[in-house]
């Protein structure tokens, strides 16, 4: 038995990533005869991605039907399952920007940076559109900041929406590098996005982690010394990643290790100590830009494979399902084939000592009933003041800064900046930003402009993205 859907992308032009969407659906029976809609404002990545699925599916025989639109409303027409996984500015704008504040002020690799007001304004308008003209649809949330942008839409929006990552995948690495056999890991990482603990590790019925102890003892200096990494977010059993575990107890996973304090983050030598060579872990001004380039020579071959119609896509993109669990999400949902997930959901109880309204990444049952994350109790003391809180109280000023259109809420995260050295280089390098026409372009595109009917009645944003900042 199998159950026909309509799946909405946003953001499709994000096309590796849509592309494994439209595998794993093609892979899916359950979901056989679905159509997916994709939406992006980039007509030359529209015809790329529709191309490469309508073609995939048909050499697979499966039985999916495709649309490409640049109108969002058309694209969530009747739709009961919406993935987002559009990035405003892009990259290559970030990277200006990271450019700005090193040049101009100083500072090393994403510092000054003001936040994420602009995917904020996005995750918010697709919600809101979708409270319209799909209000029963599941939104399901891959664009970053997961947990900034789906707090706000839990508490925004009556949207039933899951936010997802595949960053705890990198459990498997820490089972790989110290010997055995990832699959026959219980595991568990609770905590909030980018902000995962390792709180279970067992292995063949019992606790592994005097195996992770072992290995550090026996074998770290050495693999700390002599090990490359192969790609630029390879840091998972970095330098970094044990001193982290040293002082909080627990091991951090995947992006997690990438936090840690600012002792890890003044300069690339700094770096390249906590987390390796060649790049000193995946935010650095060496690996940034290989990263970006990756992914530019993906897009290069995908849109070579589009407009060659010789080309095998089955043999190009392979037949076995990625590891994303946006699709078995989908089919444990829809055809009540139960798994077990790592999902962003809000807390209601599931992790002690955090608001209900407050999103946290736990282990969750999928199934027809819905979403039913598992209560993961409490972290440790340390790990909740030193990592967890701090991360929801900064949150809680963007999300604020965002409602309120209060530029100084922003200001005092760079303020709080370890590289920032007074008041006026702050306001200096925000202005800058916030100023580059990149950014101010965005204003005027047709789904940044709308300003949320709620915030409007309470009267809390203002007609400007941001107010003034106070001088000096």
């Amino acid at each position: 038995m199998s159950k026909a859907i309509k799946v909405s992308v946003i953001g499709a032009g994000s096309a590796q990533f849509s592309l494994g969407i439209v595998k794993d659906l093609c892979l899916s029976e359950g979901l056989a005869g679905s159509h997916i809609s994709f939406m992006d404002v980039s007509d030359e990545r529209l015809d790329m991605i529709y191309k490469l699925a309508t073609r995939y599916a048909q050499q697979l025989g499966a039985s999916l039907t495709f649309d490409a639109t640049t109108e969002r409303a058309a694209s969530l027409q009747d739709g009961e399952f919406v993935l987002n996984a559009a990035y405003v500015l892009g990259h290559h704008v970030e990277a200006k920007m990271r450019q700005l504040a090193a040049d101009k002020y100083g500072y090393y690799h994403s510092g000054g940076q003001f936040g994420a007001y602009h995917q904020l304004r996005l995750m918010l308008d697709v919600a809101q559109q979708m409270e319209k003209i799909c209000p029963e649809a599941w939104l399901i949330q891959s664009g970053n900041p997961v947990f900034d942008g789906c707090t706000l839409l839990t508490r925004e929006t009556g949207i039933k929406v899951c936010g997802l990552c595949h960053g705890h995948y990198h459990y498997r690495e820490i089972a790989e590098t110290i010997g055995f056999d990832p699959d026959r890991v219980v595991w568990q990482a609770p905590g909030l996005n980018h902000n995962i603990w390792l709180t279970h590790f067992i292995y063949e019925g019992r606790n592994a982690y005097p195996l992770i102890d072992e290995w550090i003892e026996t074998q770290g200096e050495t693999y700390w010394r002599t090990h490359i990494a192969n790609r630029t977010h390879d840091a998972q059993m970095s330098r970094g990643a044990v001193h982290q575990y040293h002082m909080y107890g627990l091991f951090p996973i995947g992006d997690t290790v990438r936090r840690g304090g600012w002792w890890y983050h003044s300069d690339i030598e700094t770096k390249k100590h906590w987390y390796g060579e060649p790049w000193g872990g995946p935010d650095t001004h060496l690996a940034r830009p290989y990263y970006v380039k990756t992914l530019g020579e993906r897009v290069v071959a995908m849109t070579q494979w589009a407009n060659d119609p010789q080309t095998d896509l089955v043999q190009a993109v392979g037949t076995q399902k990625t590891r994303e669990q946006i699709v078995p999400i989908i089919d444990a949902l829809v055809n009540n084939n139960e798994g077990l997930f790592q999902v962003n959901v809000p807390n209601y109880g599931v992790l002690t000592g955090l608001p209900d309204d407050l999103v946290v990444e736990v282990p969750a049952v999928v199934n027809h009933k819905g979403i039913q994350p598992l209560r993961v109790g409490s972290l440790p003391p340390k790990i909740m003041l030193e990592q967890i809180l701090p991360d929801w109280l900064d949150t809680e000023r963007e999300l604020l800064a965002f409602k309120t259109g209060d530029r100084s809420l922003l200001l005092y995260g760079v303020l709080n900046h370890h590289q920032t050295r007074s008041y006026e280089q702050a306001v200096a390098v925000l202005d800058d930003l916030m100023n580059m026409d990149e950014v101010k372009a965005v204003e005027d595109r047709a789904h940044m402009t709308r300003v949320s009917d709620y915030f409007k009645e309470q009267a809390c944003l203002t007609s400007q993205p941001f107010v003034s900042l106070p001088s000096a």
